[in-house]
């Protein structure tokens, strides 16, 4: 019995327990037999069985006994003497029991101190803020502020103890803004100059923003100490006040007082968002002389510096000095290095970590997670996830996210899924990793899928959504669903924000209404260089060069300093539409003017630019005088100019040297019996199909789709699976009747196949996808709108020049995006003048 006491009491006892426990004489006889650590509060060896009057053994005494058992940390001993005095009659007065329960609150023994404070003849303010302080600790801020309503009700004293507590309750809440309302109250009483006050009043402010409340109160002060200077400090540096912090603690030092850990660390967060890296290292000095560099806010804030500005190297010295037993120094190291582009270096710390037996927690987890996912080391994301498990930390939101982040960037989509779908809280950070994830992967219609999920669940989007979800339309070219994103965005008030107009730019011009992407670019209040680039690039792939040309000078009468991106689209825009005098003129503009050493896409453009001119040899000669050696892209763009000029020999190197570097791929093998195919060299295209089927490679079908009512429809050459393929067959006769009326000759060597009957070439013809994508649009859309078709291989010439027919004929406008870039016809013209 005395040892399950003692285990109780241990656990934490019960107050009804003592009670019924001290109306034993035996047990409590034994209780009270004293260790050698309660002999040294001089209390009798069995003060029950020696039957001390309580006048002898008086209130006084068991307040003395009870203050040095909290003294020396000692619950045990004091529940003892609890014992005694309820068998005693219960014999103290309020001072020594407000003893007894601060013993209890200090004992983390709440339900004790309860009880112990419902039982109370009397009460006073110390009562009271003894067990809100309890309250507050074990985090049960409702019961803390219910207390103080009660303490208030029940008219004791409103001293400054009490304020300060149910201040800190509110702040702990994060209901500061309730704070305004006692500080009524304090200032009725005459509190507002009190420091302990006043510095509670300061933080409260400080948390809800309001510092210019926080500035009257610090002023309102008498006697301001240490605290309440560092206070007013910190509200400054929390709420971005950085010069008025500065200033505050130059007055400080004037009056007199030394800077503690605290001020410290509230005084570099200043110099960091001024950016005022000098006066910080001047901070530092003073750190270091008063020897707070090793305390763990000083050190993690010293971090912060070093790593904002950029000197890696100190902040590794400053993180040497910090004591390498608490995880945080750690995971802000691991953090920074993993934000800025150093995974190597975090992942290493990660190691060191660990070597070093710190536990890491779910921060260093995700930071970890997070830099082998930009190096898309899946095996070393693997082994953290085994850790992870070991922990138990799997399912911490944190953690789960930066896993799906890792399994995304490496390709393992479905693994993400199956991280996504065992989370029990995801938030929004866990639908954006999925969504983004999908569009790396190339799954647009999966990505917009989990969008309409996550509305459905009810989850905000933000503009990492938006940006994301506009580009799955964009991929698609599903324009009716970029729309009503648009739409969304606005009622969100996402669509200023310049992430998000930027993909909306993307989008419209990939969707084929670059006049609307012309407008959400004229619209943006705010534009960085990604909007000039994704506006020149969309004037680009529809042909608009000397637009694109245009926004371009402008883009530098405006201030804005071109990049590498910038002249890719730039070069592009010239090669799409023919200027090879400008191209050349940028090509030479960009190293000789802005410095931009010329890359492998600046090359690729500008060989398509000469090669697609006809300029094919001055293309290779161009290839042999680049620096680097020649990539597959270079020779690609000079083996699709030989096909469009029917240059067999050349064409024929061009790929010999793709197959050198790239064995496998499947579009050089095709390039090139199509260049064989349009010279009729027939035994050449059955060696390379004969090639290919060896290899086990597949010849790419061609694919067009077109959206209808918010559904994508795809067509392949040939197609005879849709369900609407009698229609659409119907409507491609009577196209073939009505253009053959028009006097459109089919031209045959569009044909790349070895076929002789002329009939049948014909035939082959209006089978390709494009057309049966058009059928299909024809009866879908409603009479006199645009049609949109996307296409992935290039738009044959046949085809090309049926279209421009068929639009004269219909009176429709009908916009098709190929591989290289899109046609407007309209009224038998195309916007590119035939050359593509």
């Amino acid at each position: 019995m005395i040892r399950l006491f003692t285990s109780r009491a241990l656990q934490p006892s019960n107050i009804s327990t003592i009670h019924k426990i001290v109306n034993n004489p035996l047990i409590c006889s034994s209780l009270c037999g004293f260790s050698a650590q309660a002999a040294k509060l001089q209390i009798p060896q069995n003060p029950i069985s020696m039957s001390v009057p309580c006048s002898d053994f008086d209130s006084h005494t068991y307040g003395a006994l009870l203050q040095r058992c909290i003294q020396n940390d000692d619950p045990i001993s004091a529940m003892r003497l609890h014992c005694d005095i309820l068998k005693r009659g219960n014999c103290l007065d309020l001072f020594a029991t407000n003893i007894l329960l601060n013993m209890y609150v200090k004992a983390a023994l709440l339900s004790e101190a309860k009880i112990l404070f419902d039982e109370m003849p009397e009460r006073n303010t110390i009562s009271f803020v003894t067990l809100i302080q309890g309250y507050t600790k074990v985090l049960q801020f409702v019961e803390a502020v219910g207390l103080f309503v009660r303490l208030h009700r029940e008219g004791h004293e409103l001293n400054p103890f009490a304020f300060t507590s149910v201040l800190k309750v509110l702040v702990s809440m994060e209901w500061a803004d309730l704070g305004w309302n006692l500080h009524a109250c304090i200032y009725k009483l005459g509190h507002e100059s009190n420091a302990f006050v006043g510095t509670a009043l300061i933080d409260a402010y400080s948390v809800c923003g309001r510092v210019e409340f926080a500035r009257e109160v610090f002023d309102g002060i008498r006697c301001k100490d240490m605290v309440t200077w560092t206070g007013m400090v910190a509200c400054y540096a929390e709420n971005d006040f950085f010069e008025e912090g500065l200033e505050v603690f130059s007055q400080m030092r004037l009056v007199g007082f030394k800077p503690n850990n605290f001020t410290f660390a509230g005084v570099l967060k200043a110099c960091i968002g001024l950016q005022a890296f000098d006066i910080a290292k001047g901070v530092h000095g003073c750190v270091l002389k008063t020897c707070y560099e090793c305390d763990i806010f000083v050190g993690v804030t010293l971090l912060e510096l070093y790593t904002k500005s950029g000197d890696i190297v100190n902040a590794q010295r400053v993180f040497e000095e910090i004591p390498k037993k608490d995880v945080i120094p750690w995971s802000f190291m691991i953090s920074r290095f993993a934000q800025s582009d150093l995974s190597e270096e975090a992942v290493n710390l990660f190691c060191q970590m660990r070597q070093a037996f710190v536990i890491p927690n779910q921060f260093t987890f995700a930071s970890a997670l997070q830099a082998c996912a930009t190096m898309g080391d899946l095996g070393l994301g693997r082994q953290i996830h085994g850790l992870v498990l070991k922990v138990g930390l799997d399912l911490n939101i944190f953690v789960s996210n930066a896993l799906m982040d890792v399994y995304a960037k490496c390709r393992r989509i479905e693994d993400s899924m199956e991280l996504f779908e065992k989370s029990l809280n995801r938030n929004d950070v866990s639908w954006n990793t999925m969504i983004v994830g999908y569009v790396r992967c190339g799954d647009a219609e999966k990505a917009l899928g989990l969008f309409l999920e996550m509305l459905e669940n009810r989850v905000l989007a933000t503009e990492v959504t938006y940006s994301s979800v506009l580009s799955a339309s964009a991929s698609l070219a599903a324009l009716e669903l970029g729309t009503q994103i648009h739409s969304l965005a606005v009622k969100t008030n996402y669509a200023k924000n310049p992430v998000v107009g930027n993909a909306l730019i993307d989008m419209y011009a990939k969707c084929g209404r670059i006049g609307d992407a012309r407008l959400v670019f004229d619209l943006m209040n705010e534009r960085d260089e990604v909007s000039w680039n994704a506006m020149i690039s969309g004037y680009s792939m529809h042909g608009v060069g000397l637009e694109a040309l245009k926004l371009f000078q402008m883009m530098q009468d405006r201030g804005f300093k071109p990049n590498a991106l910038t002249f890719v689209g730039v070069l592009s825009a010239c090669s799409n539409s023919g200027l090879l005098n400008q191209g050349q003129a940028y090509f030479t503009s960009m190293f000789q003017d802005y410095g931009i050493e010329p890359s492998i896409e600046h090359y690729s453009c500008m060989v398509w630019l000469l090669g697609r001119s006809g300029h094919l040899y001055k293309a290779v000669k161009l290839i042999e005088e680049i620096p680097v050696e020649p990539s597959v892209m270079l020779w690609r763009s000079l083996l699709g100019a030989c096909v469009i000029h029917k240059n067999v020999e050349l064409g024929k190197l061009a790929a010999q040297r793709i197959l050198e570097m790239e064995p496998q791929d499947d579009a050089t093998h095709v390039l090139l019996s199509n260049m064989y195919a349009t010279a009729r060299r027939w035994e050449n295209v059955t060696a390379i199909r004969k090639s290919m089927k060896r290899k086990g490679m597949k010849k790419e079908p061609g694919l067009s789709w077109v959206e209808s009512q918010g559904r994508v429809h795809y067509f392949r050459v040939g197609d005879t699976l849709h369900p609407d393929m009698k229609v659409i067959n119907g409507i491609l006769e009577w196209l073939n009747m009505r253009t053959r009326q028009a006097g459109f000759a089919p031209n045959c060597n569009a044909v790349l196949l070895d076929v002789e009957d002329k009939e049948e070439k014909e035939r082959l013809l209006w089978i390709h996808s494009e057309r049966i994508a058009l059928a299909f649009a024809l009866f879908r859309t409603p009479y006199g709108s645009q049609i949109r078709i996307i296409k992935n291989l290039r738009i044959c010439v046949d085809c090309h020049a049926a279209m421009k027919l068929i639009s004269k004929i219909l009176q429709r406008e009908i916009i098709i995006r190929d591989m290289n870039r899109f046609h407007y016809f309209q009224n038998g013209i195309c916007s590119c003048g035939d050359y593509w």
